[in-house]
């Protein structure tokens, strides 16, 4: 075996009261992003993720369908491998909690704690949440409900007697990880909320249960079985091979980083998870990330709300209004979960989020620098690379640059960042085929001049498919097809591939359909009008040239956009008309990510009068087109300096 630590990455265990929706799916999305990244960077990587099939709970979700709980698992754990392969996602190991490899780990583990003293038999008293399956001290109930603002379902009171495990013993030695490790718990949101936690003193915990007929039975009292927590946080050390398999153990252990949403960060994860590994002097995960909720219309997306969304569903809905192939839909999906993950807030999905990323960033973005320059080489080079020389110093060095970018946000964990990254070098590109003009080179006859400019947009959109390939393998997988490359795009490595000058002059690419049609307004009703940049009222009346020659229209180039406080269809945008830069607000942040508009040029009316909109000053209206109700923005087709006059 490699000298080198195999990467270990987990999701938690998912609960099998029901299939997977796009809240959960996100922690298993994010999970799969970062594993397909350190297996490009060359690394052996495990990845666990699998279901959590012990307690009363998933008893009594099995008996509400009038099955048996073995059956009703078998089922449920088939569906969750079932959604994750339509997502894309690359695990290693599928585990449940009903395996005999894991009743051994929990059996064994708990064992050790009881010889050490570190579990101990006494009475448990106390408020029980059946939904949420935990004990609240009745200092934490005041009316009776569950504590947790997203259960507030009625508590039962509970006594009995019970295995406790002694996490109080082990508060000042957690707390002082926490505080010399500051990278243990992320984002820093989450460690504070841990150390508060804390801080309120911890007390010891209820481990097992007595009188339920499913779960794991303590090996030295069979009438008692573990608590459903305790037994689902042993999983990440049952497939590690732990205590059997040692060499395993030592290649794997200790997780390099466990994701999770946040509801289960502080109470289990971050406090009795650690505390157990303490207890037998095994070593902590490295990293437990804890991201925020997804929300529809501010709430929580979870199935008791009956706002959850199918993945699968969602994926077919979109490839429906789009023409894009489901897998291409799903990759869409994958993306938008990344580029707007909720780390330290909750975040609000919608489809209408979702068809503008695959608007701007997908089909406006990357779909247009490739397509474009695919179909000029095409057109100038019978579709085959030419030979580079020199290379263009100024793009291999963005490029170098937006690679070590990328990295250095993984290492971090802001996968926004990664791709906020890798869409400004897209955005650059684009940039660089209206500055360098190759139909000009090619009218010139500057051919030696055309093919350094195609061969600098095809190699950077080469270096743009192995950056994308974590998060939308699928497409990248197109993209590298359609670039006409032999080698696998699954045999990249990060540090080679990321290297300038990776797609040979010779290599013929292939001529497809573009990857993401651009969704209309007509193929996607809205609950709400958006307004237009220049919405017509009724019949437009004819004018007289003269008064047409009252419009002043100008070009101006977009130097900074950003949304508007409190305003979901409005960008504040600064415009540079040559002679000064105006502050314009344009209703098209449905249509137009602010990222994606900067250093473009539009078209607007300079002398029309100005209007204060939401507080801002607007000093100008933009052109566009209005197609079935969608905003399209009038752009040159070349390089135009700002100012210039529209005739």
């Amino acid at each position: 075996m490699s000298d080198e630590k195999t990467f270990y990455i987990t999701t938690p265990i998912y609960y099998v009261n029901d299939v997977p929706h796009v809240g959960n799916a996100s922690t298993t999305i994010v999970s799969d992003v970062m594993a397909r990244f350190m297996r490009l960077k060359g690394r052996k990587v495990i990845f666990a993720t699998g279901t959590d099939e012990n307690g009363p709970k998933v008893l009594e979700a099995a008996r509400e369908r009038g099955k048996d709980p073995q059956t009703f698992t078998d089922e449920i754990a088939a569906q969750f491998k079932d959604i994750w392969g339509k997502l894309n996602i690359s695990y290693d190991d599928f585990i449940r909690t009903t395996e005999e490899r894991h009743i051994r780990v929990v059996q064994e583990f708990l064992s050790r704690l009881i010889a050490s003293g570190d579990v101990y038999k006494g009475t448990y008293a106390g408020w029980y949440c059946l939904s949420d399956e935990t004990f609240f001290a009745a200092s934490e109930v005041t009316d009776n409900l569950c504590p947790n603002p997203e259960c507030r379902k009625p508590l039962k009171w509970v006594e009995e007697e019970n295995y406790f495990f002694r996490l109080s013993r082990y508060t000042d030695r957690l707390k002082r990880h926490i505080e010399e490790n500051p990278e243990f718990l992320t984002p820093e949101v989450r460690r504070n909320e841990v150390l508060r936690f804390i801080e309120g003193g911890l007390r010891d915990a209820s481990i097992s249960r007595s009188g339920y007929g499913w779960g794991i039975p303590v090996r030295e009292d069979p009438q008692q079985v573990v608590y459903v927590w305790f037994d689902a946080l042993l999983n990440y050390l049952t497939v590690t091979g732990w205590p059997e398999d040692a060499e395993k153990y030592n290649q794997t252990w200790p997780p390099d980083v466990e994701f999770m949403a946040k509801d289960i960060f502080v109470r289990f994860h971050s406090t009795l998870w650690p505390a157990m590994l303490m207890a037998l002097d095994l070593p902590l995960p490295k990293r437990l990330f804890g991201h925020g909720f997804w929300t529809i219309e501010g709430e929580k997306i979870s199935k008791s709300k009956g706002n959850a969304v199918p993945p699968a569903t969602l994926a077919r809905q979109l490839a429906d209004i789009s023409g894009a192939e489901v897998d291409v839909c799903v990759d869409a999906i994958r993306y938008f979960v990344m580029r707007e993950l909720p780390v330290s807030s909750d975040s609000d999905f919608s489809m209408q989020g979702l068809i503008r990323r695959f608007n701007a960033d997908l089909a406006n973005d990357l779909g247009n620098l490739l397509n474009r320059n695919l179909q000029m080489l095409t057109r100038y080079f019978e579709g085959v690379v030419p030979q580079q020389s020199p290379p263009d110093s100024e793009i291999r060095d963005l490029a170098a640059q937006i690679c070590c970018e990328v990295e250095e946000a993984f290492e971090s964990l802001q996968f926004p960042q990664a791709l906020a990254a890798l869409w400004r070098f897209i955005a650059r590109m684009n940039k660089y085929a209206d500055e360098k003009a190759p139909w000009v080179l090619a009218r010139e006859g500057k051919i030696e001049d055309l093919a350094n400019v195609l061969y600098t947009a095809l190699e950077s959109v080469r270096i743009a498919a192995v950056g994308v390939a974590p998060f939308m393998p699928t497409v990248a997988k197109i993209i590298w097809h359609q670039l006409g490359i032999e080698e696998a795009l699954s045999g990249q490595v990060w540090d080679r591939a990321a290297v300038w000058g990776g797609l040979k002059a010779g290599t013929r690419v292939r001529d497809v359909a573009p990857i993401f049609p651009r969704i209309t307004a007509k193929e996607t009703p809205r609950k709400e009008e958006t307004p237009a940049v220049n919405e017509p009222a009724g019949e437009t009346p004819y004018i007289s040239f003269d008064e047409f020659k009252k419009l002043d229209l100008r070009t101006g180039q977009i130097k900074s956009a950003e949304k508007v406080a409190g305003a979901d269809k409005l960008l504040k945008l600064s415009v540079d008309i040559g002679s000064e830069v105006r502050t314009v607000v344009a209703g098209i942040a449905q249509y137009y990510a602010p990222d994606a508009l900067i250093d473009k040029t539009v078209v607007l009316i300079v002398n029309l009068a100005p209007a204060k909109i939401r507080g801002v000053e607007s000093q100008g209206m933009l052109l566009a087109a209005d197609v079935g109700g969608e905003a399209i923005l009038l752009m040159p087709d070349r390089d135009v300096p700002p100012g210039s006059k529209v005739r």
